[in-house]
């Protein structure tokens, strides 16, 4: 096992034989993982944007990429007649925009009945219950928070999982740097250890703000083990949070999703798992809600993060999802930026729909 980075506290010993780590950790007591600290020269780290400033930037490129559902309903809404086909017309604008079936039915139910008791077609007007009805679906009262904060003594754990191609990696990557802009001391652990650049990836990620990356130099390595010396690493180093990355998993591969049981099981030998995020590509719209399902079943999910939501005119897989898993969506990527990574503010987000 080896570890890149400037931000490491102490050198551990390196054993003899070199640095390969061949075990399996299921029954490895917390202390006994091999490490090595690479020293890398001392470069100019970059500082990532605040969350104020990626919400204010993100809400703008949402307001101009998913005018489909906000756009589509106020047009809709705001004819001189509304018949049952124009009611008709605003089911299948939902339902085209991922929102699901129960969903849709619930919002056009609240509208008919508020267009019929207010009986008003004013745009203003219309836009503000609109506004009131997504809001309420998206749930502004879930808690949206990254649990950074580990128990006493020990680094907030966050695992984080999804399947291939939804850009997992780079969401480490990226979340490490919201994190940072928090001020907090943060550890990568590459536990994709299947996926050759994997590793190289993120430790580029993290060689940018400061901060070092655990990986192994055996392709191919148990990735339980990696997960494990990367959170006993930020134990001894009292860092503030472990960010591990990990293989993109298919549903329909019962070991792969046995493995993400393990690796959960064996980091808890060294500090609890606070966060479990699952990322989803909001391209994939309803298919996304199958990979959620099955990821739910093999490991409790806590918080969604949903990419490339810029890609896609579908803002109502946001409700979906939450619906289905019961947990928030927590994080939103619009874009390839570095900085492109936002905490997700229902608010904000139904006013850029609705922009």
């Amino acid at each position: 096992m080896v570890i890149f980075g400037t931000m490491l506290l102490r050198k551990p010993k390196a054993p003899k034989g070199g640095y390969q780590q061949t075990r399996d950790v299921d029954d490895v007591p917390p202390g006994e993982g091999d490490v090595l600290v690479e020293e890398r020269p001392t470069t100019t780290l970059e500082r990532p944007e605040s969350a104020m400033g990626r919400l204010a930037r993100l809400r703008g490129r949402l307001s101009k990429s998913n005018n489909v559902l906000g756009k589509g309903l106020l047009a809709l809404l705001t004819r001189e007649r509304i018949d049952q086909d124009v009611w008709d017309e605003i089911e299948d604008t939902l339902l085209m925009a991922d929102l699901g079936t129960d969903a849709s039915l619930e919002l056009v139910e609240n509208l008919q009945k508020r267009v019929r008791i207010e009986g008003t077609q004013d745009p203003a007007h219309v836009k503000a219950m609109l506004r009131e009805e997504l809001l309420k679906l998206v749930d502004p009262t879930m808690d949206r928070s990254i649990n950074s904060v580990g128990a006493p003594g020990k680094p907030a754990v966050v695992l984080v999982v999804g399947v291939n191609g939804v850009g997992k990696t780079t969401t480490v990557g990226k979340l490490a740097r919201v994190l940072v802009a928090e001020d907090k001391d943060v550890l990568l652990g590459a536990a994709d250890t299947f996926r050759a650049a994997a590793a190289d990836q993120l430790e580029t990620w993290g060689a940018r703000v400061g901060v070092a990356t655990v990986r192994s130099e055996q392709e191919g390595a148990d990735p339980a083990s990696v997960a494990f010396d990367a959170v006993q690493a930020g134990v001894d180093q009292e860092s503030d949070v472990v960010l591990i990355d990990t293989a993109g998993r298919l549903q329909n591969k019962a070991g792969l999703m046995d493995q993400l049981g393990k690796i959960k099981r064996v980091v808890t030998k060294a500090a609890e798992v606070d966060e479990v995020l699952l990322v989803i590509d909001a391209t994939t719209g309803q298919n996304g809600m199958t990979q959620a399902k099955v990821f739910a079943e093999a490991v409790n999910i806590t918080g969604i993060v949903l990419t490339k939501l810029d890609g896609t005119a579908k803002g109502g897989i946001v409700v979906a999802i939450q619906r289905a898993l019961g947990v928030p969506v927590k994080l939103i990527g619009l874009g390839e930026g570095p900085d492109d990574l936002a905490p997700f503010d229902a608010e904000q987000f139904v006013d850029a729909l609705l922009d």
